[in-house]
């Protein structure tokens, strides 16, 4: 444990602290960290406020696996009752949120050889601590980790993905930094991948606007097109203003994908999403498009997966490595070189949300 001058205090964690009951590792006036060994064998850390918890895998990519906040469940319906051990996240898609790349990323086409979504969402993570302290903006709770990619005559990087939570707040942050540790640029394809609960009657907003919504014309090899979908992913092609608020979801299976062009910044250079509930409360992401030069949406409904994710930032769209190259959209992070990317997001109330809008 350390303790810098302004009195936040780091501690180390390691995989002996993790049994198959809860244990308490730290408490304090505003946040309690619980850890537990899933019955599959993942460890896991809850990071709790007054206001509610996120579930991260410290050591499987640093995957946010759930996040409730005043008692409504943030993630996505899925099939997955625990995480499960697994080399890539097809093998466990359940989560709230995963870091998709940082070397590949999005659905392979037919002439990738990459996994679904790249390599880091289950890295094995080398380290991992936590973090408790003030700064400018208050009380926080940070989860950090460490992991170094390598390969024999290939990409040398290290990602430091972290997860912070505020006292009595329901928004919580969630960064990635990536360092290029070989001599020679590496590619770099990320994407912050919210995978939101499907809220029934849901309304999409995006209180500074966009320039363009397109919707995804190519179909990876996961999808079987219906005829019923067909003829709705033609309408939405020429009119994507259709798909405002979430009420025929026997439409939205197979999945719809939309992209967006021109996503606007406010004076402080954050970019706002909203997916507003009928009764008020909405849940809420903003970023930094100079960060996050590309934002996509992703819905689906079916009787095992429900989700709407409602913005998904990334460096590019995704189509996977050979389309997105030919578009110019992987970027090259030269040697030694450092990028890093912020989300917060999270859930909001009536009042919240009253409060934010009447910034805009």
């Amino acid at each position: 444990m350390t303790t810098d001058s302004v009195k936040n205090t780091t501690i180390a964690l390691f995989p002996q602290l993790f049994a198959a009951a809860e244990k308490t590792l730290l408490t304090s006036a505003d946040f309690t960290v619980t850890a537990w060994t899933y019955p599959s064998g993942v460890l896991a850390l809850a990071l709790e406020n007054s206001r509610g918890r996120v579930v991260v895998l410290p050591y499987q990519g640093q995957m946010v696996w759930s996040a409730v906040f005043d008692g409504c469940d943030l993630t996505m319906r899925n099939m997955f009752s625990q995480p499960r051990p697994s080399p890539t996240v097809i093998g466990t898609y359940g989560c709230f949120m995963f870091h998709s790349g940082l070397l590949r990323n999005g659905c392979p086409g037919p002439e990738d050889s990459h996994p679904l979504h790249g390599e880091m969402p289950c890295a094995p993570m080398d380290s991992a601590w936590l973090e408790i302290g003030e700064d400018a903006s208050g009380a926080f709770l940070r989860l950090g980790g460490d992991y170094e990619y390598v390969q024999g005559f290939g990409d040398h990087y290290r990602a430091r993905p972290s997860v912070t939570l505020r006292a009595n707040s329901a928004l919580f942050d969630i960064a990635m930094q990536v360092t290029n540790l070989a001599g020679v640029p590496m590619d770099l394809m990320y994407m912050a991948h919210m995978n939101y609960a499907y809220v029934e009657g849901g309304r999409f907003v995006e209180p500074l606007g966009i320039e363009q919504t397109r919707v995804r014309s190519s179909v990876p090899a996961h999808v079987r097109p219906t005829p019923a979908w067909t003829r709705y992913m033609a309408q939405l092609t020429e009119a994507p203003s259709r798909l405002q608020v979430l009420d025929t979801p026997e439409l939205y299976d197979p999945e719809i994908v939309c992209f967006f062009d021109g996503v606007r910044a406010d004076s402080q250079g954050n970019a706002h999403f909203l997916l507003k509930h009928p009764h008020g409360a909405a849940f809420y992401t903003r970023f930094k498009p100079e960060q996050f030069e590309h934002a996509a949406r992703w819905i689906l409904h079916n009787s095992d997966q429900q989700v709407a994710a409602f913005i998904l930032p990334a460096t590019c769209e995704p189509e996977g490595y050979q389309a997105e190259s030919a578009k110019g959209n992987v970027r090259s992070l030269a040697a030694g070189e450092s990028a890093r990317f912020s989300v917060t997001t999270g859930y909001l109330t009536g009042v919240e949300l009253q409060r934010l809008e009447q910034g805009f």
